[in-house]
C-alpha cells in the first residue's frame, strides 16, 4: 500500500512526526501537497461533511481509512511497521509517551505564540519572552528529564529497552527542533540529558533516517513552523 500523507508543504511541524516513521518503516508514501494541486484536494478533504473527515492536518490514508492526529496516526503506523511493540499494554504506553511528546510540541510552539495563533509574533513578543523563561525553567527541565529517567531505567539504547519505537524518532525530533529555535539554551541544558542525546545521536545514525535527513524530502526548520529561532527569546 502506498500511503498518502497530507500536511502542509512548506514546514515540518506535526506531521515530521509521522514522515520519520514513515521513512524509517521504508514505507511508500506520497507526500500530497507537495506536488500539483496536493494543497487543494488536503483542504477539500478537510471541508466534506461525509465520513470521517479530519479536524486538520496532518492525516493520513491508508486504502479507505482516513486517520488524523499525529499520536494517532503513529498509533496505526506503529502496529503495522514494527515500530510500536505488538504486546496491548506496551503498546499503549508507547501510545501514552507520544501523547506526552504531544502536549510538550504544544508547549514548544507556546513559546512564541502565547497570546494566540492569529497574531504575529511581534505583536506579542513581551508576553512570548516571559512564556520563554517559564518554558526553560520549569517545562523543559519537566519533560526532558522525564524521558531522561525512562532511558536510564530501561538501559537499553531506546526508551522501552533495545528496540526502536516511534517515540524515540519523535524525541530524536524533540532535540533537533530545540537545537534550532534555541541553540544557545539547548547547548547549555544538553549536559542534564546524555542520554536523549546519545537516543537522538542514534537514531540519526540509523540507514534510512541518515538517508531521508540528507534528501530533500526533509524540509529545513524555518519560522513558520513550530521551532523557531528567535535570537530575543534565545539569551
Amino acid at each position: 500500500m502506498r500511503y498518502q500523507l497530507y500536511y502542509w508543504p512548506h514546514i515540518q511541524g506535526r506531521g515530521e512526526y509521522v514522515r520519520l516513521a514513515l521513512e524509517e518503516a521504508g514505507a511508500a508514501y506520497i507526500d500530497v501537497a507537495r506536488s500539483g494541486n496536493g494543497t487543494s484536494a488536503m483542504m477539500k478533504m478537510m471541508e466534506t461533511a461525509k465520513g470521517t473527515p479530519p479536524f486538520a492536518p496532518p492525516f493520513l490514508k491508508a486504502g479507505n481509512l482516513v486517520i488524523g492526529q499525529t499520536a494517532n496516526i503513529l498509533l496505526y503506523l506503529g502496529a503495522r511497521h514494527g515500530l510500536a511493540p505488538k504486546a496491548e499494554a506496551a503498546r499503549l504506553w508507547v501510545h501514552q509517551l507520544q501523547l506526552t511528546i504531544t502536549d510538550f510540541v504544544l508547549e514548544v510552539h507556546d513559546t512564541h505564540h502565547p497570546l494566540g495563533q492569529s497574531l504575529y509574533y511581534e505583536e506579542q513578543k513581551a508576553p512570548a519572552k516571559k512564556r520563554t523563561e517559564e518554558f526553560w525553567k520549569s517545562r523543559v527541565p519537566k519533560y526532558l528529564d522525564y524521558f531522561e529517567e525512562l532511558l536510564a531505567a530501561n538501559g537499553g539504547g531506546y526508551v522501552t529497552g533495545r528496540r526502536l519505537t516511534y517515540v524515540d524518532l519523535s524525541l530524536f525530533q524533540i532535540v533537533e527542533g530545540l537545537r534550532y529555535a534555541f541553540p544557545r539554551r539547548m547547548k547549555a541544558f544538553e549536559k542534564n540529558i546524555p542520554a536523549l542525546v546519545e537516543l537522538h545521536d542514534r537514531v540519526a545514525a540509523r540507514p534510512n533516517i541518515k538517508a531521508y535527513l540528507a534528501s530533500e524530502r526533509r524540509i529545513a526548520f524555518n519560522e513558520d513552523g513550530i521551532f523557531r529561532r528567535y535570537k530575543a527569546l534565545d539569551v
